[in-house]
């Protein structure tokens, strides 16, 4: 089991225009994942059976959660329970740092 990670050891996977993620670390029962967007780049709107809390590393996002929108700022979070639909739009570029539970074996 890898017990530590440094910042440059992962690459970065390029998801669609402005938007990008790369694992940082896992175990099977957890995931942590940064992702990085230019200003109104979109993560869509989707669900999963994973529990996902997120922490707003640099900017501001329009996240939106099982219908309810809220603006989050550098320092915030947010949690998303197992299979509600949720997305973002950042409002300016921006990253966030999401740990998942059990690890997202589709990252992998």
């Amino acid at each position: 089991m890898k017990l530590f990670a440094q910042a440059n050891e992962t690459s970065w996977t390029e998801l669609g225009p402005g938007n990008k993620r790369r694992v940082l670390i896992h175990t099977d029962e957890l995931m942590q994942v940064e992702f990085a967007f230019e200003a109104g780049a979109i993560g869509a709107l989707h669900s999963h059976p994973h529990i996902q809390v997120s922490y707003v590393a640099e900017g501001s996002f329009e996240v939106t959660i099982d219908g309810v929108t809220q603006t989050v700022g550098e320092g915030g979070s947010f949690i998303v329970p197992s299979g509600l639909v949720h997305g973002v739009k950042a409002l300016e570029r921006g990253r966030l740092v999401d740990v998942f539970t059990p690890h997202r074996a589709d990252f992998l």
